[in-house]
């Protein structure tokens, strides 16, 4: 069905105001013609009856979602229930842990891959940024599988492929390894503590970045160091990032730090990052402080999210649903009003919501891709503070249905 008209959307059209506040969000029903892929028209008259036509029953449209930092190649999901071991050193429990355990999933990695990707499209994602291990213990047969699972849906999502070193660039000898994974379909070089892992924040940020010009990439770097140690990362990433001529095409995983800092440090180290257009992506946790998204947001740091681990040995919680993510995030930083609310969720849209903060819309538009969802909400702020679930998705205008028999 490359033409047809979804029906009875409910759409966003303004803000209520009460007192020169916003007190609700109004929207409308209308009808979006969907030709090769695109919105070509946005009507509130109905169309005729020999048109092919699908009904939305007002439901309300909203962007997909896009999750921007997961780990689909190292999961327990879709095998037994497994909880996770104690940790007695810190990361390096888990890394020692993974020499033998990232072997024994492996002929099921291809296999869970694709049921994480399965239950993100469920619930309403067509983007997935995923780190990939590459390390001596694996090599690169994690990447194979990843590559293979991802190459089958392509045509219900994008998604990058990040090497990334879990057990240290420098530490596990994996130079030549990412350099081979930057040639076998990985599209970003990553990175993992270049102080506390590493050990040499010089010469594994330097090493992470010429692997990235080599190869006409972008980088993504864990960096769970907090405080001053994180910070003096931070600055040596910037650093690095403008050398490289990676303006815009560097993004910090994590950035634990970013909740260690205040005040004037907070907003010089924001301007720093703003300046080579650096992007961060938290998983909001909190088992520690929180980075400050909304404060990052408006000193004009990106801020995307992601979940990070689904029930692995990093952690057994974990849902995928990024709806609800957002919901944690509006309940941890107090954003209990309309407005507020409505405003969370371009963390989880990259940047994209129906209304501008001055409450025109903007999204949807004839011309726009049909990549979309619908849930079962009146609004935004209601979508995310009563944690909608996802009716259905369309990519490209093709609405996406399971690829699994089993």
């Amino acid at each position: 069905m490359t033409t047809f008209w979804l029906t009875n959307v409910r759409l966003e059209k303004g803000f209520r105001y009460d007192n020169e506040q916003v007190a609700g969000t109004d929207t409308e029903i209308c009808h979006l013609k969907i030709e090769a892929g695109k919105i070509t028209e946005i009507s509130r008259v109905a169309p005729g009856h020999d048109e092919e036509q699908i009904d939305a029953k007002e439901q309300l449209l909203l962007p997909s979602l896009r999750d921007m930092h997961i780990h689909i190649d190292k999961t327990y999901y879709g095998g037994p229930w497994k909880a996770c071991t104690p940790i007695t050193n810190g990361i390096f429990t888990r890394l020692e842990e993974e020499k033998e355990l990232l072997p024994k999933l492996l002929p099921t990695a291809q296999d869970r891959a694709e049921k994480m990707i399965e239950m993100y499209l469920e619930n309403g994602h067509t983007h997935i940024r995923t780190h990939c291990n590459v390390d001596p213990v694996i090599g690169l047969k994690n990447l194979e599988a990843t590559v293979n699972a991802l190459s089958k849906y392509e045509d219900v999502l994008t998604y990058e492929i990040v090497a990334f070193p879990q057990h240290g660039l420098l530490k596990s000898d994996s130079v030549q390894l990412i350099r081979d994974a930057m040639k076998n379909g990985a599209t970003l070089v990553g990175g993992v503590d270049p102080a506390t892992v590493d050990r040499n924040i010089e010469k594994s940020l330097s090493t992470i970045f010429e692997i990235a010009v080599e190869n006409n990439k972008g980088v993504d770097i864990h960096l769970h160091d907090p405080n001053t140690l994180g910070a003096f990362t931070f600055e040596r990433m910037a650093s690095y990032t403008k050398e490289a001529g990676l303006k815009g095409r560097a993004t910090i995983s994590h950035g634990i730090a970013l909740g260690d800092l205040h005040g004037d440090a907070l907003t010089e180290m924001a301007a720093l990052l703003k300046e080579q257009e650096i992007d961060v992506t938290s998983t909001v946790p909190i088992n520690r402080p929180t980075i400050p998204i909304p404060t990052l947001d408006k000193l004009g740091v990106p801020v995307s999210l992601g979940h990070d681990s689904i029930t692995d040995h990093w952690s057994p919680f974990g849902t995928g649903n990024t709806i609800k993510k957002l919901s944690i995030l509006a309940e941890r930083f107090r954003m209990i009003d309309e407005y507020s609310l409505s405003r969370a969720l371009k963390y989880g849209t990259g940047g994209v919501t129906p209304l501008n903060d001055q409450g025109e819309r903007v999204w949807p538009k004839v011309g726009d891709d049909a990549t979309m969802m619908l849930v079962n909400a009146s609004c935004s702020a209601e979508a995310i503070a009563r944690r909608a679930t996802v009716e259905s998705l369309y990519f490209n205008g093709k609405k996406v249905e399971s690829k699994r028999v089993n």
